[in-house]
Formats: C-alpha cells, sequence, structure tokens
C-alpha cells in the first residue's frame, strides 16, 4: 500500500525558506497525483500545490505562486514543496497526498496522506 512521510519543517523568520520532503512508497501506478496541503488548527485544510505524475504539470494556490515549487526527484521517489519568501501567514502543518487520478486541490479527493510537518515562520 502506498505510505507518505513527510519531513523538513521547521521554524524560520519571514523571508526565509524551507523544502519539505515526501517520500513516497509502494507506489505502483502510472499517473496520479501528489499534492501538498496545509492546516490552521480549526480551519479546513487548505491545498497549496499539486504535481500530476503523468503529465508533469503543476498547480499552485494563489496565495503561494511564485514563491512556492513543487517537484520530483528523477526516481519518482521523492517530492518536495521549496518554500520561499515565507511569512507569517504561511505557519501551519503541512501535509503531502496522493491519489491514483488526476489532481484537485480539494482535500476530498485524497485518501492517502502522510503524517504532517509543521512550518512556523515568525516575523
Amino acid at each position: 500500500r502506498v505510505q507518505l512521510v513527510e519531513s523538513g519543517g521547521g521554524s524560520v523568520q519571514a523571508g526565509g525558506s524551507l523544502r519539505l520532503s515526501c517520500i513516497v512508497s509502494g507506489y505502483t501506478y502510472t499517473g496520479g497525483c501528489l499534492a501538498w496541503f496545509r492546516q490552521l488548527p480549526g480551519k479546513e485544510r487548505e491545498g497549496v500545490a499539486s504535481l500530476d505524475f503523468g503529465t508533469g504539470s503543476t498547480a499552485y494556490t494563489d496565495s503561494v505562486k511564485g514563491r512556492f515549487a513543487i517537484s520530483q526527484d528523477s526516481a519518482g521517489n521523492t517530492a518536495y514543496l521549496q518554500m520561499s519568501s515565507l511569512n507569517p501567514e504561511d505557519t501551519a502543518v503541512y501535509y503531502c497526498a496522493n491519489r491514483a487520478r488526476a489532481c484537485y486541490l480539494a482535500a476530498d479527493w485524497y485518501n492517502i496522506w502522510g503524517q504532517g510537518t509543521q512550518v512556523t515562520v515568525s516575523s
């Protein structure tokens, strides 16, 4: 079965950068999607970025366009979220998620999730 393990979270000052990693194991499909979400306590999970494994196309929520970049390594085992120009509004628990079909930046479409990694941006 597919398993996702995130890492790379931490604390950073505003304007700084972090790179999150999501190790994907057990994935045997051709195509599908890897997405990053974030969540604050008491808030809904927000889609941040997605990567279509089949086409390589990416999508981002408006608030992170130009600052975040989603990618994967050549072996397809690890996905990354490079985050730059971070601001306090980016503080959240970040999750990677996987589905075997097309990408959507909506949490309800995903049934495989990592455990999450905390990102804290101080002003």
